[in-house]
């Protein structure tokens, strides 16, 4: 299940599960992570997830790293009764206001722009991991034919809302912030909202997504 268990500086854990970034290899980081999140393990003051990685940050004044390990080796996620994952609708509107990459993926991708978004909406997403700025999910996976790299030139500004894609993640940019995705749309969901201190992130690892395309009007009209 986990490859190896080690030491990250003097008070982490670093679970690898591998090096493969597939659903199912994520699959087993959200179940080891949900279980201790769920059991509320004492020293335990922070928990990173990612594709094929878990860091469980501890206080040295309560725990230490052969406990912990011991912990994490005795988990049997087969028989882990943890909270139901969700489904998530995300609207996007995909004016030309909001598509700022649409052009430069028609040529990276030789598809048209109906077809890029007709591929885009009828997939569903997994959420491997959230990162890079508070609440922005990383989901995949897209088809192969819909892949493109970054941006040769990063965005100093990308607003937030924006809905962007990356080799095979797409992405949901929940607030202004530097950026080299290639950006097709943007939504007017609030996908991370701190003042919920227990979970502020609307969408979260483990959870599935689904886009749905609106108009600029509905686009508008909103959150009214």
């Amino acid at each position: 299940m986990i490859k190896n268990i080690s030491n990250l500086g003097d008070s982490a854990v670093y679970c690898d599960f591998g090096d493969k970034v597939d659903k199912e290899t994520n699959s087993k980081v959200i179940s080891y992570f949900k279980n201790l999140k769920k059991n509320k393990i004492e020293g335990i003051n922070n928990l990173t997830p990612s594709y094929n990685k878990l860091i469980i940050s501890f206080d040295l004044k309560k725990t230490n790293f052969k406990d912990l390990k011991k912990i994490v080796e005795n988990i049997d996620i087969d028989n882990s009764r943890l909270e139901t994952t969700k489904k998530i609708e995300v609207p996007v509107c995909c004016e030309d206001s909001f598509s700022l990459d649409i052009e430069r993926l028609e040529k990276k991708l030789l598809l048209n722009k109906e077809k890029i978004y007709e591929n885009f909406f009828s997939k569903e997403y997994f959420c491997y991991m959230i990162g890079f700025i508070a609440g922005m999910p990383f989901l995949g996976d897209l088809d192969e034919n819909m892949r493109a790299n970054r941006l040769e030139t990063p965005r100093v500004k990308v607003p937030q809302g924006s809905v962007g894609l990356t080799e095979k993640f797409a992405n949901i940019y929940s607030h202004e912030s530097p950026g080299g995705w290639n950006i097709i749309g943007n939504t007017p969901l609030k996908i991370f909202d701190n003042s919920k201190i227990q979970n502020p992130n609307l969408i979260n690892p483990g959870d599935t997504v689904n886009f749905k395309k609106i108009s600029i009007k509905d686009y508008r009209n909103y959150n009214e």
